[in-house]
């Protein structure tokens, strides 16, 4: 695979950001909202703007000018979005704000829902990710790898106000006018792994908190997985593309999740059906056949540029 490694190719930057960084590199009840950095951001901003090659752009870009015109109407927006890597929001907002001032608008309502490992794990991963408004959350992964009983039942608790308080969070933002950004996977996406592609069924809530959503597919990442080592975020390889991000028309939630539910049919449980992780599977095949969709038109421009 080509690309260079993260740590390699932006290694320059570390001191400036050890210096910069503010947020927290402990997640507890009281830090859960993490205000924009804006000089992290400036550094990140650099850096994306290095990688998308000409070409990169919004897709059905008047499918997210009737989402933030509803959302300015007092629409509680939803945004959820395919992950391929961490430069899938900075690149997302890079594009927002280069299209036009409605872009520029609402890239800067996106408040995104984060797990802890971006601020936990690496403080060079944590000063890149603070470039962008988020609300930590504890993610359910995180608490199954707790094996040790007295263990599991001490971070079950932790995750428990954790989370209660970013539901808070989520409710204020909303009220100010921001867009909630969620990565309905949850993780990465893994090539050759596909249940790392599949929606969490938490995601049902979602729905049921939000009027109206959008879905983003992603086509084109320049910031790729190092399969020598996957689980190491400043290994990943900076590898320049053409990025493309497509809207789906503007969904209203609570039908949306009222119709897939009612296909279902009565009892679905009692046949071992799950109806959030059916409600989660449908917004996923959306995503999916938008990216499909949308490959080849990638590939073409990619090798355009190529050339």
């Amino acid at each position: 695979m080509s690309g260079i490694p993260l740590a390699e190719k932006y290694g320059h930057y570390f001191s400036s950001l050890s210096k910069l960084t503010k947020a927290a590199s402990v997640i507890d009840e009281t830090n859960v909202y993490q205000e924009e950095n804006p000089a992290t951001r400036k550094i990140m901003n650099a850096m994306i703007a290095e990688n998308l090659l000409p070409g990169s752009s919004l897709k059905n870009r008047e499918h997210f000018m009737e989402f933030l015109r509803l959302v300015k109407e007092g629409k509680r927006g939803l945004i959820l979005m395919e992950h391929y890597s961490n430069t899938d929001l900075p690149a997302f907002c890079a594009l927002l704000e280069q299209d036009s001032p409605e872009g520029k608008d609402l890239a800067q309502r996106i408040v995104a829902i984060a797990g802890m490992k971006l601020n936990e794990e690496n403080p060079m991963v944590k000063a890149w990710a603070e470039g962008f408004s988020r609300i930590v959350v504890y993610p359910s992964r995180s608490l199954k790898s707790h094996i040790d009983s007295q263990e599991y039942e001490e971070e079950k608790a932790r995750s428990r106000k954790i989370n209660m308080a970013s539901m808070r969070a989520m409710d204020q933002a909303k009220k100010q006018g921001k867009v909630i950004l969620v990565f309905p996977s949850g993780t990465r996406y893994r090539p050759g792994v596909e249940e790392t592609k599949r929606g969490l069924r938490e995601i049902d809530s979602y729905l049921r908190l939000f009027d109206i959503m959008i879905l983003v597919s992603i086509n084109g990442n320049c910031l790729k997985l190092n399969p020598n080592s996957p689980n190491d975020m400043l290994s990943d390889l900076v590898d320049p593309d053409v990025v493309l991000m497509t809207a789906s028309p503007v969904i209203e939630c609570k039908p949306f999740r009222k119709e897939i539910i009612a296909s279902l049919g009565e009892n679905p449980e009692d046949r071992g059906i799950d109806p959030k992780q059916k409600t989660v599977d449908a917004v996923m095949e959306i995503l999916d056949k938008q990216h499909t969709e949308m490959e080849p038109v990638q590939q073409e421009l990619y090798k355009k540029v190529k050339a």
